[in-house]
């Protein structure tokens, strides 16, 4: 590591310089598909804390000294105490803290006691940048979506499908399982890993909030008229194309639908609740995608979509006559009235993805 240019560690909204004094990796208590991950601490001592940023959360003083309350979701407390708790015993004696953990699978606090403040501080700053780390290697869970799953939608993506397969089933790879279930057409704004009630509740409450700050002055308390309309691919080559979308637009030209989602995923970036991949949302709507080829019920991160992750065992098409042919289809005009908190893997009674909670337009 250049120590001119140190790592920075982005995690609750702040960010910390990663300063490697020396590093010591410990095995990460479950091992998956046969391998062992390793988790590397910032080694520094309680006093070396003095300069962070106090007011980033509570330290309360009590009779023998400080303590900390931290929430953190039941299934991370095992990488909070490690294999045979070696982790927990090495952030408490590194930071002359004691950190209470409860039972596992019980939603409660976990508690950092400590003589001094800036101890107490070092061991919840560590805790939090160990627990980013692992949120960032979870499976998104959720995730906030616009759904396009109305009968006139429903109806022409089923057309679309029926002209494609009828005009380019013999191109390589196009086949009928790569199109993506009418019921769940939608724009994906940005996918979170909420991992208790707690965590669903507070996404719940951020969308209300964005509601009142900002939805309701751009919407106009009125549905937003958007059209879906042409195909785009999203890699570099259509003769090896993994992701077809449909491509949308305000009916009226604004930009309306763009602002909305962009400051939204902004709001859930700096609440933690999402992680920052791009600048601007990219408003699309999945029609063929090589990964339900295996698994019809299959999402994606945004990053996985754009290419920045793994494609393997994915079999590319050649989208290139389709591309041509349909370039233009019409796929409808869709009044979208409200954003959902999508649960992944999940269907309600219309066949849409199930719904923790929703931000109305009117």
């Amino acid at each position: 590591m250049d120590v001119l240019r140190p790592t920075l560690v982005r995690t609750g909204g702040r960010i910390y310089r990663k300063n490697l004094i020396r590093e010591q990796a410990y095995p990460h208590e479950e091992e998956e598909e046969g391998c062992t991950r390793s988790v590397v601490f910032f080694l520094t001592g309680p006093g070396d804390c003095t300069d962070e940023p106090c007011d980033a959360f509570v330290v309360e003083e009590t009779e023998r000294g400080f303590q900390c309350r931290v929430e953190v979701p039941s299934p991370f407390y095992k990488y909070i105490i490690g294999k045979k708790g070696e982790t927990k015993k090495r952030l408490e004696t590194e930071t002359r803290t004691s950190i209470s953990i409860p039972k596992p699978g019980v939603e409660q606090e976990i508690v950092i006691t400590g003589q001094h403040r800036s101890g107490v501080i070092s061991a919840r700053t560590r805790i939090d940048v160990l627990l980013d780390s692992f949120r960032k290697k979870q499976p998104f869970t959720h995730f906030l979506s616009f759904a396009l799953n109305q009968p006139a939608i429903q109806e022409k993506f089923l057309q679309f499908k029926e002209e494609v397969l009828e005009k380019c089933s013999k191109d390589h790879g196009v086949s009928s399982s790569l199109f993506q279930n009418p019921a769940k057409l939608h724009l994906t704004l940005g996918t979170l890993v909420l991992l208790n009630e707690q965590e669903i509740q507070k996404a719940c409450d951020l969308l209300q909030r964005c509601k009142e700050d900002f939805v309701d002055q751009i919407a106009g308390g009125k549905p937003l008229t958007v059209e879906v309309a042409g195909v785009e691919y999203m890699n570099d080559d259509p003769a090896m194309t993994d992701v077809l979308y449909a491509k949308v637009r305000m009916k009226d030209g604004s930009d309306r639908l763009q602002v909305i989602a962009d400051q939204l995923v902004e709001r859930f970036v700096a609440s933690s609740l999402m992680l920052k991949e791009w600048d601007r949302v990219k408003l699309h709507a999945t029609v063929m995608n090589t990964l339900f080829r295996k698994d019809p019920s299959a999402e994606e991160r945004n990053n996985t979509v754009t290419g920045k992750s793994s494609f393997k065992e994915r079999e590319s098409f050649d989208g290139r006559n389709i591309l041509k042919l349909f370039e233009n289809f019409y796929f409808g005009e869709v009044q979208l009235d409200s954003v959902c908190l999508s649960q992944r893997f999940s269907s309600d009674t219309s066949g849409y993805y199930a719904t923790s909670g929703q931000l109305t337009f009117s």
